[in-house]
C-alpha cells in the first residue's frame, strides 16, 4: 500500500497522467461515433447534427485540430510563466503544488484531446471519388468539443491570475496541511492496541535491547518518503521479533546509516533484512504523504521569503503566521500517537519515532521568528497567535513548548527593535500570552 501511495502522489504531480487519459478516452469516442456513423444511414442527420458536405467537414475539423494545438501552445506557456513566478516569488517546494492543479491538467488534456479527436475523424471522411463518407455524429462531437475548450480557456485564464495569489498560494499549502493532520494523528499502526503514553508498555521494555539489537542499514542515500508500518508489525509477528524504528518520513539517510534495529539477533536473516529495507521508501525529495512537518516548511519558506529585503511582504508572513496558527491549534487537540505499536496479543512488537507538538511547534515557529526580529507586525501576530493556541493546548509539554517560544519571541524583539513604543506593544502582547499558559511548571 506505500508504494501504491508514493506512485499515485508521483501521478498526481505530473502533467502528463490526467492528460493521458483524457486523450485515451477522446481516442476511444473517436473509434466509437466513426463506426456508429458508418452503421446508421444519412437521413437520421437532422437538425443539431451536422449535414453538410465531406470538403466542409475537412474544413471545419481541420480548423478546429489547428486551433486547439495553437492554444495548448499558449496554455503551456501561461502555465510556464505560473511556475516560474511561484518558483521565484514562493520557492521552488511550491511547484509541486502548482503541477498538482487538477483545473491545469484538465486544460490541457482537452485541448490535446480535442487536436487528436478532429485528427481521427478527418482520417475516415471520404469524398465523392472514393465513395462518400460523411461521420456526421463525429463532426459535431468535434464542434461541441470545441465549444467547451472555449469555455475552458476562458476558465484558465481566470484560473491562474486567481492561483498565484499569495494568499491563494497560502490557503492552498494549509489545506494540504490540515489533511494530513487529520490523516497522521493518529496514527495507524497496532491502532487496536495503541496506547498513548510515553513509558513502554508492559511487559517492560526489553533490558539487553540496547546492547544486543542488530541494525538494519540503508543501502543508498535519499529522504525517507514513506514507511510501510503493516509491512513492519506482519514482519515482527511472523519471526517474533521486536523493532526499533530509527528514521521517520523527511530525514534525509545516508547509506550505512541504521533504519531499523531488531532483537533477538539469532533470528535475522538477509531475506528479512531486504524485506525490513522493502518496507522504507526513498526519494530524492520529501513529500507530505508522512511527513507532516513537509507542509508545514513550505509556509516557513513562504514566510521567510515575504520577510526578505527583496520581498518585503510582511502581509504574506502574517497570512503564514495565521495558517500555522490554525494547524498547531488543530494539532493541539490531537492526542499524540504512543511511539509503541502492540500486537493482537499486547506484546511490543515495534517502536516508532514519533511525532510531537514540541517537534512541529519549532518547526513552523523557528525560523519566522528569527527572521522577523526587526519587523514589529510579524513580530507581534507571532505573539497573539501563540496567545491564540494556548487556548487549545492542554498537555503541559504542549504548553511549555509555547511558553518557550513566546520567551524567545519577546528576546528577539527587544534586541531587533529600535523603537520604544513598538517593544511596549510586544510586551503587552507578551503579557497576554503569559497570562494565557500560566505557569508551565504547574
Amino acid at each position: 500500500m506505500t508504494h501504491v501511495y508514493k506512485n499515485w502522489d508521483r501521478l498526481r504531480s505530473s502533467f502528463w497522467f490526467l492528460p493521458s487519459i483524457l486523450v485515451g478516452v477522446v481516442a476511444v469516442a473517436a473509434f466509437s461515433t466513426i463506426a456508429l456513423d458508418e452503421a446508421m444511414s444519412e437521413e437520421w442527420a437532422q437538425g443539431w447534427i451536422y449535414t453538410g458536405s465531406a470538403e466542409g467537414a475537412r474544413t471545419i475539423l481541420g480548423t478546429i485540430a489547428g486551433s486547439m494545438i495553437t492554444t495548448a501552445g499558449v496554455v503551456f506557456s501561461l502555465t510556464l510563466v505560473a511556475l516560474t513566478l511561484a518558483s521565484s516569488q514562493f520557492g521552488p517546494r511550491l511547484l509541486r503544488n502548482f503541477r498538482r492543479d487538477t483545473t491545469t491538467q484538465v486544460v490541457i488534456g482537452s485541448f490535446v484531446s480535442t487536436f487528436l479527436y478532429c485528427l481521427l475523424v478527418l482520417r475516415s471522411i471520404r469524398g465523392e471519388n472514393a465513395g462518400s463518407f460523411v461521420p456526421h455524429l463525429s463532426v459535431s462531437l468535434g464542434v461541441l468539443f470545441a465549444l467547451v475548450c472555449l469555455a475552458l480557456l476562458i476558465y484558465f485564464i481566470h484560473h491562474i491570475a486567481v492561483s498565484i495569489q499569495a494568499d491563494e498560494v497560502v490557503a492552498r499549502v494549509a489545506e494540504e496541511l490540515t489533511q494530513r493532520i487529520d490523516r497522521l494523528f493518529p496514527e495507524k499502526i497496532g491502532e487496536e492496541n495503541l496506547r498513548h503514553t510515553a513509558e513502554p508498555p508492559e511487559p517492560c521494555f526489553p533490558e539487553p535491547f540496547d546492547r544486543e539489537a542488530l541494525p538494519v542499514y540503508a543501502l543508498e542515500d535519499g529522504y525517507l518518503q514513506l514507511i510501510d508500518p503493516d509491512a513492519l508489525m506482519e514482519l515482527a509477528v511472523q519471526e517474533d521479533m521486536l523493532l526499533r524504528v530509527e528514521q521517520r518520513p523527511g530525514r534525509y539517510v545516508v547509506a550505512g546509516s541504521p533504519l531499523v534495529r531488531v532483537w533477538p539477533v539469532d533470528r535475522v536473516t538477509e531475506r528479512f533484512e531486504g524485506k525490513i529495507r522493502d518496507a522504507f521508501i526513498l526519494g530524492s525529495h520529501r513529500t507530505p504523504v508522512q511527513d507532516v512537518e513537509f507542509s508545514v516548511n513550505q509556509l516557513v519558506e513562504v514566510a521567510v521569503r515575504a520577510l526578505s529585503p527583496g520581498i518585503n511582504d510582511p502581509f504574506t508572513a502574517i497570512a503564514c503566521v495565521d495558517r500555522l496558527g490554525s494547524a498547531l491549534c488543530r494539532l493541539a487537540q490531537r492526542e499524540m500517537p504512543s511511539p509503541y505499536r502492540l500486537d493482537e496479543h499486547g506484546r511490543l512488537r515495534v517502536v516508532a519515532v514519533p511525532v510531537t507538538f514540541k517537534g512541529v511547534a519549532d518547526a513552523a515557529l523557528n525560523q519566522i521568528r528569527q527572521s522577523a526580529r526587526t519587523n514589529v507586525s510579524v513580530t507581534i501576530r507571532l505573539l497573539e497567535t501563540i496567545t491564540l493556541i494556548a487556548g487549545f493546548a492542554s498537555r503541559p509539554n504542549d504548553r511549555e513548548s509555547l511558553w518557550r517560544h513566546a520567551e524567545m519571541t519577546v528576546r528577539g524583539a527587544h534586541d531587533g527593535l529600535p523603537e520604544k513604543e513598538d517593544r511596549k506593544a510586544v510586551e503587552e502582547r507578551y503579557l497576554e500570552a503569559s497570562r494565557k499558559l500560566g505557569d508551565p511548571t504547574e
